[in-house]
């Protein structure tokens, strides 16, 4: 069996060019870190991407910054999450695309696939974009940055080390880890999480996922593509179980065309590994008799995530906890008035994108006694599979308990000149609206983190469905499914009574 990482042992060691260079930027060996004096306009605990937007954002406004960050600068996103996984997706698609060229009048030659220089490439590409989150850039723009453990010594004081950081303002931006689920037997099992899982350089014969949300999805799809005998498990009866139900079914059939074998639906009993072999044991609860054994050579936990607010001394700050992260109100301000959080630590919406948007409610609400709120925000999210699913706002459960306030639209791609030329039929674009006001929207299709911004853009705006049909969208393309959403909601108002009315109207002026 290959060495596997335990959770939560980020890989830093690999004598790499590509992984040298991306610790130069994100965890400079010989960084002399920034000597305090005086009060801080801002102190952020955290240089993820809240906190980086923090410093940046409010050192480019003129006020005095400290950023304190105790691993690597970037967090979750860059180092072990969106960069790295969307790398390996990007090759992963490749090898999809051959395994259907001949459908497109196309002859592949022979086509293997080469793990380790895939890894690679995903090394190159983070020590390419580490650079926009580097400790140099950092430092020029007027942030000081000190790489250490830092923790609340009072309500207004940060210490690091012997360093002790006064402020007018903080923002706790720690982020979040994986979380293990309690079954028994995992904690003494080597097992990978999206923290380790890409130090990885030997491809695992057999693979074992626990967790079928987005992170497990795209990896399974990811590593069976790759050639790994891949097998995903999850206690719901379906994937992506937050995901619209069609959305999700159409996932699951492209799972298993990969070659993913899927055991939903059952109850995780015990883990255990005997001479380099991982065997989980899950049962049916429907089902009588023994447990099924699956087995594996390496085991991916992808079922959860925890905030990092350990070690922090937010008690000594007055700071309130909850099991989800730092206690906030909707202005992103904690139980401590000076004291703000943003990001993973504290919202139930765990990306990027949100991460950003959040700190920026911060900036304007920490230094300009601003109002802003949290709930005001259209947060979209995207599961990066092979087609990729992609929603905003209201689901399709929320309009069957609306009572009829709301209603859906579906265009099937197979409607769409575009996805039909290009053999991406197996999708859809869904909008719920109240009255013709989008309030949600689900879209199935290779491209759908891309298209799902012009229904967040029209959401966050009061946009209708009859502005959608009045916007000229280019031919063709795959968003103009959400233009024929706008066209047959039109329809739907073209009823019997309007449609007599018309008659008339024609038989008048003839």
């Amino acid at each position: 069996m290959m060495a596997v990482q335990r959770s939560g042992e980020i890989d830093t060691a690999s004598d790499d060019a590509a992984n040298r260079r991306w610790l130069d930027h994100v965890r400079p060996p010989d960084w002399p870190n920034a000597a305090a004096d005086g009060t801080y306009d801002l102190v952020v605990l955290g240089g993820g991407t809240a906190g980086l937007v923090c410093a940046m954002g409010a050192a480019g406004l003129g006020a005095r910054v400290a950023l304190v960050e105790r691993h690597l600068l970037g967090g979750d996103c860059l180092n072990t999450g969106c960069v790295p996984s969307k790398a390996l997706l990007r090759s992963a698609r490749i090898v999809g695309e051959l395994a259907r060229a001949a459908a497109l009048g196309i002859t592949p030659g022979a086509a293997s696939v080469d793990f380790a220089a895939v890894m690679r490439r995903m090394r190159e590409r983070r020590a390419s974009i580490a650079e926009h989150d580097a400790a140099t850039r950092l430092r020029a723009a007027g942030v000081d940055v000190i790489f250490g453990d830092g923790r609340f010594a009072d309500a207004r004081t940060i210490v690091v080390g012997n360093q002790r950081l006064g402020f007018a303002r903080a923002v706790i931006a720690t982020g979040g880890r994986p979380a293990a689920p309690p079954i028994p037997g995992l904690e003494e099992v080597p097992f990978l999480t999206n923290e380790t899982i890409f130090a990885l350089t030997t491809l695992p014969r057999r693979l074992l996922i626990i967790g079928a949300g987005p992170i497990g999805c795209e990896l399974a799809q990811a590593f069976a593509r790759f050639g790994s005998t891949v097998t995903l498990i999850d206690q719901a009866p379906r994937v992506l179980p937050r995901d619209d139900a069609d959305a999700a079914a159409i996932v699951q059939r492209h799972l298993e065309r990969a070659g993913v074998s899927l055991l939903l639906g059952v109850r995780l009993e015990r883990v255990t590994e005997t001479r380099g072999e991982i065997a989980i044991a899950a049962h049916r609860d429907a089902v009588e008799g023994p447990a099924t054994r699956t087995v594996g050579d390496a085991l991916l936990v992808a079922a959860g995530r925890a905030p990092n607010i350990e070690g922090l001394g937010l008690d000594a700050a007055g700071i309130m906890t909850a099991k989800a992260g730092v206690v906030v109100d909707d202005r992103l301000q904690t139980t401590n008035r000076r004291v703000y959080a943003s990001g993973d630590v504290c919202s139930a919406y765990k990306f990027t994108h949100a991460a950003d948007a959040l700190s920026r409610i911060v900036l304007q609400n920490a230094l300009f006694f601003g109002r802003r709120k949290a709930s005001a925000l259209v947060i979209p999210w995207v599961t990066f599979t092979d087609p990729e699913v992609a929603h905003v706002g209201v689901s399709s459960g929320d309009v069957e308990a609306s009572a009829g306030r709301l209603e859906t639209i579906t265009v099937d791609f197979a409607e769409v000149d575009r996805a039909v030329v290009d053999d991406e039929t197996d999708g859809f674009v869904r909008v719920h609206h109240a009255g013709g006001v989008l309030r949600g929207c689900t879209i199935v299709s290779r491209h759908a983190g891309e298209m799902i911004g012009e229904a967040v853009y029209a959401m966050t705006h009061g946009g209708t469905l009859g502005q959608l049909s009045a916007t000229v969208h280019p031919y063709p393309t795959q968003a103009e499914a959400l233009r024929k959403a706008g066209d047959a909601y039109r329809r739907q108002r073209l009823t019997p009574g309007v449609r007599w009315f018309f008659e008339r109207y024609f038989r008048w002026t003839r």
